[in-house]
């Protein structure tokens, strides 16, 4: 059985059983889905929520899924701290996708002709309080290269205007928008389809990090362990998943612009927006009893999303310059901080790698804090621990000018003025050398308890106090 969103919940359900939960009461998909995710991170819990009952749809739809690591080590098949090193080291051995017949395609189970296209039917959530409107944040949109002929994949933001229209969002040198721009100057529409639902490694192998246009579809092989299965689109000639959720078929107008926005992004403002392109839907095809998948924007599982990805391609770009690197982490917590942990050999190994980093990901890092390999960057406590005691401002801290912008989706990429408006500006990144001096310099070691009497412990003898002994005692 080819791997989709079906079979990872069973893997996810069967690991980790209270890690999906199921809302049976009906929802208003304006704040309903997302004020359940909401509620729950304020008590400190990310289960994914599959909603049976949404207002105005007969889907069901999942959001929150992607929220904890352990999820994604899961269909990576490692654990929490190998997932840079894994994520990489898949990432340099693509599985190229196969094509399949449409009677293998389950995506094709139910077709809706254009005539009957009306968006307003899935449940498509209104995230957060000043959103402009509907929108879809976990759908993959599939555009081909009119020169290459390659075919690429990647996540962006589509607002819903109407019942066969919705926006698409570029940002700065994304592909699609790159390849859209050559169909605009030829006064062509440009082909598209969106994926909705399908396996997390083909959702994260849409949003890694590739050189060149394409490759996507091979990247999500690599991450999920075998070759993508596609098939034919009714539109056009584009290849599509052949085993996701919903395919919405279009194409993005080259002469219709629509204002767009506000969105709340991953960085937790609103910021972006404007007038963007226009996509007419067409066509419509999914699997019956289809799940509509949802991202829950500018949350933990928007970050994760995101974060995840960055991290394995910042690991496979900065191991080829400082091969002594340990793992890389981009905390969901802060995506805008990445913490890398390497064995120095030499003092400039530090400068390399944090360059090595912020060149692979340019538009959104703005901190670099580079650690010993005997430190857990994915525990924010060792990583503060480092720069408090191997941290010296004066000598470790350097501060890149201008490294960042103009505008974007940061705040500080913008001047903000008394009138209200606001003017994109470039701004800075630092680099943190909370490393220990390298050989031969000798630095104070570290106090801990010997490794092989950690091991000797016995938690199974850990018990709670008798009432006897409370009474002796207290």
């Amino acid at each position: 059985m080819a791997k989709d969103l079906r079979t990872y919940l069973q893997e996810l359900v069967h690991r980790y059983p209270e890690s999906l939960k199921v809302v049976d009461q009906q929802v208003d998909p304006r704040f309903g889905i997302t004020a359940y995710a909401s509620r729950l991170a304020q008590e400190g819990q990310y289960p994914g929520l599959l909603f049976t009952q949404v207002q105005g749809s007969e889907l069901s739809c999942i959001s929150n899924l992607l929220t904890s690591y352990e999820r994604i080590a899961l269909y990576l098949g490692c654990e929490v701290q190998e997932i840079p090193r894994v994520y990489g080291e898949k990432l340099q051995a693509p599985i190229e996708p196969v094509e399949v017949g449409r009677a293998q395609a389950q995506v094709k189970e139910i077709v809706i002709e254009e005539e009957d296209v009306d968006l307003s039917k899935l449940p498509i959530p209104v995230h957060n309080e000043l959103d402009g409107g509907p929108y879809l944040s976990a759908g993959v949109m599939v555009i081909r290269d009119p020169d290459s002929g390659e075919i690429n994949a990647g996540i962006y933001r589509h607002q819903i205007f109407g019942p066969k229209e919705m926006g698409v969002w570029f940002l700065g040198a994304h592909h699609g928008g790159l390849i859209y721009k050559k169909y605009k100057k030829q006064g062509k529409p440009a082909p598209v389809a969106i994926v909705l639902g399908h396996h997390p490694g083909f959702v994260m192998g849409a949003v890694s990090r590739i050189q060149g246009i394409g490759g996507e579809y091979a990247a999500a092989g690599a991450l999920m362990g075998e070759a993508l299965e596609l098939v034919r689109a009714e539109t056009s000639d584009l290849l599509v998943p052949a085993q996701a959720e919903i395919i919405l078929e279009g194409e993005i107008l080259p002469d219709y612009d629509q204002a767009e926005g506000p969105f709340g992004e991953w960085p937790g403002h609103y910021l972006g927006g404007g007038s963007v392109p226009t996509i007419r839907i067409t066509r419509i095809t999914h699997r019956r009893h289809a799940i509509f998948q949802d991202i829950v924007a500018s949350s933990r599982e928007h970050l994760v999303v995101g974060g995840v990805p960055r991290s394995g391609s910042i690991y496979q770009t900065v191991k080829e310059v400082v091969p002594s690197l340990k793992t890389v982490h981009v905390p969901y917590y802060s995506r805008m901080h990445c913490y890398l942990s390497l064995h120095k050999e030499r003092e400039a190994d530090v400068k390399k790698a944090a360059f090595a980093a912020l060149n692979t990901e340019q538009e959104n890092l703005r901190h670099i804090v580079v650690v010993d390999d005997d430190i857990n960057v994915f525990d924010g406590q060792e990583v503060a621990w480092a720069i408090g005691t191997r941290f010296d401002a004066e000598r470790d801290l350097l501060v890149i000018p201008r490294w960042n912008g103009p505008g974007g989706l940061l705040p500080t990429n913008w001047e903000y003025h008394a009138d209200g408006k606001h003017t994109p500006r470039m701004s800075s990144a630092v680099i943190v050398d909370a490393t220990k001096p390298a050989p031969p310099i000798e630095f104070p070691p570290r106090a801990v308890v010997p490794v092989q009497h950690v091991g000797l412990a016995r938690l199974e003898a850990l018990r709670a106090l008798t009432e006897e002994e409370k009474q002796k005692w207290f």
